[in-house]
């Protein structure tokens, strides 16, 4: 099954015998020093046809804390949402954002990693979608979706530290945060010791379309994925790590996700930092 799905692509399905469910999840990271996005206004002002809107940050994520910035959701609550959006098990579902990819990559791997057999995100976000916009809020038929977590890789602290020292984990952060040398969000910049830094906008063109997935296999095997035992990617996070996760699967190269990513690592002065280039 393919990850990924273009605006004409998703045109001849809405029109065929099975359409898929919609998600917007337009979304974008509040940085202490602007005021938050407001994604539910973005979606009232114009939105897929049929699309509903989930928000990631009440929806995606339980409440901040120890945890991270973005803890997974209750799989029960999160099943409660999928439901309410009208998510089945027997039909697919297209999600997509504001054109960046990274929330619509976080409600992709967290359906797949609840057991949703058919999720692909729409490649370049809304932006790529030529079609009218519409206005109206759905009220589709509640799905039967229930969610049984663990059918795609998860990382905790532990498996992520380990990971970096037995296969290959990437940092999907901006370099210069990987670096340490700055570092807005969290309590201290740097990354985890063996990781490799792998910043998530080098995955996408200028359109923000993926690149092809020959161009993708060939950065992820310089960066040692094909030498790899196994692989796993870690963030700010756990939301552009999910959007790395989606370009790895897009180059048919499987892949953890640490969802608790710096936010939560860095949260325990006990845990190593390595700061500058070099992974350790």
């Amino acid at each position: 099954m393919n990850a990924i799905i273009s605006a004409p692509e998703l045109v001849n399905e809405l029109a065929g015998s099975n359409p898929p469910v919609l998600l917007d999840i337009r979304w974008q990271l509040s940085m202490p020093t602007a005021g938050p996005f407001d994604g539910r206004a973005e979606y009232a002002d114009g939105h897929l046809p049929g699309a509903v809107f989930v928000d990631l940050d009440r929806e995606l994520a339980s409440a901040a804390g120890p945890a991270g910035r973005h803890p997974l959701p209750d799989p029960e609550a999160f099943g409660a949402v999928m439901r309410r959006a009208g998510v089945s098990s027997g039909v697919p579902v297209v999600v997509y954002d504001g054109g960046q990819g990274w929330a619509a990559a976080r409600a992709w791997w967290l359906l797949r990693w609840t057991g949703h057999p058919d999720v692909r995100v729409l490649d370049g976000g809304l932006p790529s979608w030529e079609g009218a916009l519409d206005t109206d809020v759905p009220a589709p038929a509640a799905g039967d979706f229930t969610p049984v977590p663990g059918a795609v890789g998860l990382l905790d602290a532990d498996g992520a530290a380990a990971l970096a020292r037995s296969g290959l984990l990437l940092d999907a952060r901006a370099g210069e945060r990987y670096r340490g040398e700055v570092e807005p969000i969290d309590r201290v910049g740097g990354h985890i010791p063996g990781a490799v830094s792998a910043p998530t906008n080098e995955n996408v063109g200028a359109d923000g379309r993926f690149l092809p997935a020959d161009e993708l296999a060939a950065r992820f095997k310089t960066l040692g994925a094909a030498d790899a035992t196994a692989v796993g990617v870690y963030c700010g996070s756990g939301v552009s790590g999910a959007h790395e996760v989606l370009a790895l699967a897009v180059a048919g190269i499987p892949a953890a996700l640490y969802v608790g990513s710096w936010s939560h690592w860095s949260g325990d002065p006990a845990r190593p930092v390595a700061v500058g280039p070099d992974p350790q």
